[in-house]
């Protein structure tokens, strides 16, 4: 890859979303913060975004799932993970479902950077292997 690696976080709490930015910044990769399902979706269709990592509670009517739903729409194969404080029984078996990875808050660092390394791994093997 002759670019940065895109990374967009989602997270409502800004805090939190300057602290996954900066350490992903360190870590070389480009980060697109957003605060909101609609900062999201404004990314994901403005941006070529290679890894989503997304909250999976957002505003009161809006969920990390829904975020994850818009994207797949547009790039199927987008690596994501779900990033959570608590998750329910049935949040956990939905990810598991889409094949999707939880990580829970706080999150470890170390955890997040292998699981990030890993999707972009595994998701540059399949666009090689497609052709």
């Amino acid at each position: 890859m002759n670019r940065k690696c895109n990374i967009l976080v989602v997270d409502d709490e800004p805090n939190v979303l300057l602290t996954y930015r900066l350490i992903l910044q360190q870590q070389g990769y480009d980060v697109a913060p957003a605060l909101s399902s609609e900062e999201a979706r404004r990314a994901i269709s403005e941006q070529q975004i290679d890894i989503l990592l997304c909250d999976l509670s957002l505003e009161k009517q809006e969920s990390g799932f829904d975020v994850i739903e818009f994207a797949r729409k547009k790039e199927p194969s987008m690596p994501v993970v779900l990033l959570t404080g608590y998750a329910t029984p049935e949040a956990t078996d939905r990810a598991q479902q889409l094949a999707i990875p939880v990580l829970f808050k706080p999150i470890d660092i170390k955890e997040l950077l292998d699981t990030i390394s890993g999707l972009l791994k595994e998701n540059y093997e399949q666009h090689e292997a497609a052709g």
